[in-house]
C-alpha cells in the first residue's frame, strides 16, 4: 500500500491493521514519533493525518493509505524551523524530551484551529498530551510565543534554523571520584 508521509510517497508491505506508529518507525525509518502507551492515552505518538492530530499507536495503517501524513520530521525544512519548533527552543521546553514530538504536533494543530489561543484553550488542547517532567508552564509559554511568530514574524512566521556545527573531536573521559560516599556506602 502507498503512504504519503511528509510529502513523499512510500510503498509498504504490511498488514492493514498494523499501527501507523510502527510503520513510520520500522518501515519508513522516521523515529521522531514515539511510543508511549500504545492506547492513545499519552500523546507521544501524535502525527497529523489530513492536517488533523491522530494517535498513530492506535491508527491502522490501512485507514490512512494515500492520505497526507505529517510527522515531526515533516514540520521543518532544512533551512527553516516551524515556528512552534522555534518557540519550543526559545522557551527551553524539553526536559527529557520524550513527549515533545507529540506535544509539538498537538500545538501545531491547535494554532491552525485557533491562531491566538487563551491559556484555557491551550490547557484544554494540550491536556491529552502527558509530560512526565511537568513542563506544562513552558509548553504554554511556547504556544503563546509560536502564536506570536505565526501572527506577525516574517514570512509565515518562519524562524531560521541554527546552522549546523561540526561535532567536536572526541575527548577521553576521566572518571570522577565522588567527594562523599554513595548512599548506603559505609564511610
Amino acid at each position: 500500500m502507498k503512504l504519503v508521509v511528509n510529502g513523499k510517497s512510500f510503498e509498504v508491505a504490511v498488514p492493514t491493521d498494523t499501527p501507523l506508529l510502527w510503520v513510520l518507525r520500522e518501515e519508513v525509518g522516521l523515529t521522531g514519533t514515539k511510543f508511549g502507551c500504545g492506547k492513545a492515552l499519552c500523546g507521544a505518538c501524535t502525527v497529523h493525518v489530513d492536517g488533523q492530530p491522530r494517535r498513530s499507536c492506535v491508527t491502522a495503517v490501512g485507514d490512512v493509505a494515500d492520505r497526507p501524513i505529517t510527522t515531526i520530521e515533516g514540520l521543518a525544512t532544512e533551512a527553516v524551523l516551524h515556528p512552534v519548533q522555534a518557540a519550543w527552543i526559545e522557551e527551553n521546553v524539553p526536559q527529557c524530551g520524550y513527549c515533545q514530538a507529540g506535544q509539538i504536533m498537538s500545538a501545531v494543530a491547535l494554532l491552525r484551529a485557533k491562531p491566538r489561543p487563551s491559556d484555557a484553550e491551550i490547557d484544554d488542547a494540550m491536556s491529552a498530551n502527558l509530560c512526565r517532567c511537568g513542563t506544562y508552564p513552558r509548553i504554554r509559554r511556547a504556544v503563546h510565543r509560536a502564536a506570536a511568530l505565526l501572527n506577525g514574524a516574517g514570512p509565515e512566521g518562519a524562524t531560521p534554523a541554527a546552522p549546523a556545527t561540526p561535532a567536536a573531536p572526541a575527548t577521553p573521559v576521566t572518571p570522577v571520584t565522588p567527594a562523599t560516599p554513595a548512599m548506603g556506602a559505609k564511610p
